[in-house]
């Protein structure tokens, strides 16, 4: 029997198309529904996901969980005052990446647009899921872009081995004013920031509380 299928009366059942989240959650991987997403679910698979395919130095990968905390942080600097619900949105912009992983920029454009029809989906359904917008404005995704790439300068240039002027071709300068000492944090820790930003800015935003995965049917 082919890995992967099962037969039923001896014909075969199509492959398995969904995961097991620790939360117990079983979701979709073809048709997401946002209410088979936790925040805990998140955090977790992302604190476990290595930026640049962990071909960082230190004694930790960088974490995609770290790396979002980042981020969030990067865009309130560039644009003071900004929204709780769209630092909520920066902090959730590689949310997708815990179902399928932080694939380099290179590797997405190879797999074309199935991937990334895929991605958005996955995309939409999170936001749904935590009271935002499934399309963000355009300013907002510009705004998340740019903090997204001043993080990765700061990890090419000092987890990733790019030189100062390479980092600066591929990435740009990072804001005025905005400086970072990168120092990858242990999955657990990493975890616990996640989590524990996103219930600060959800609670700012006037989102009601989500109840804690692990204890939910």
């Amino acid at each position: 029997m082919a890995k992967g299928l099962h037969t039923h009366r001896g014909r075969a059942a199509p492959p398995r198309a969904w995961q097991r989240m620790l939360s117990g959650r079983r979701l979709d991987l073809l048709d997401p529904s946002p209410m088979d997403i936790e925040i805990e679910d998140i955090a977790h698979g992302l604190a476990r996901v290595a930026r640049w395919n962990g071909q960082t130095t230190g004694d930790h990968p960088f974490s995609v969980a770290q790396h979002s905390v980042v981020v969030e942080e990067i865009a309130a600097h560039i644009q003071p005052g900004l929204a709780p619900q769209w630092r909520l949105a920066a902090l959730l912009h590689d949310a997708p990446e815990y179902v399928i992983g932080d694939m380099i920029s290179p590797f997405k454009t190879a797999l074309g647009l199935d991937y990334r029809t895929f991605e958005t989906r996955l995309e939409d359904a999170i936001h749904i899921r935590f009271g935002l917008p499934a399309q963000m404005p355009m300013s907002i995704k510009t705004l998340i872009k740019a903090a997204d790439r001043a993080c990765a300068f700061f990890e090419a240039t000092q987890l990733a081995g790019f030189a100062h002027a390479e980092a600066l071709d591929f990435f740009g300068a990072p804001p005025r004013g905005y400086s970072l000492v990168v120092d990858p944090l242990a999955p657990r820790e990493a975890e616990a920031r996640y989590i524990q930003r996103y219930h600060v800015l959800s609670e700012a935003a006037g989102y009601a509380p989500t109840p804690s995965a692990f204890d939910s049917e």
